[in-house]
């Protein structure tokens, strides 16, 4: 299951009250494709599935897909707002190669 860090926590946590419906979980999920083999996808999603493993921070609830969750274990999502790094970024033990846009991993 991936962790979320504070900085992670609190932006998804703004991205969910700027969509106004308090139900909202963020889903991380690995999928086939990209340049490196897969790729990250992120979405928030108000279906939970009675396999899908759920996690809390704070306010935050994640949702992950079983076959996501083998990919994700001992990852972390963090946040950064800089002028050199912007956006969410995932670091993950598993990947053993990542490609030039950090997208995508094997």
């Amino acid at each position: 299951m991936i962790a979320l860090t504070d900085n992670a926590a609190a932006k998804v946590k703004e991205l969910v009250d700027a969509e106004g419906e308090e139900h909202l979980a963020l889903r991380v999920a690995v999928r086939p494709g990209g340049c490196s083999g897969f790729s990250y996808e992120m979405f928030f999603d108000t279906d939970v599935a009675a396999d899908d493993l759920t996690a809390t921070y704070g306010d935050v609830k994640v949702v992950v897909d079983p076959s996501s969750a083998q990919l994700l274990t001992g990852a972390t999502l963090d946040y950064k707002d800089g002028l050199q790094q912007a956006g969410f970024s995932i670091d993950n033990p598993n990947a053993q190669r990542t490609c030039g846009c950090g997208q995508s991993f094997s």
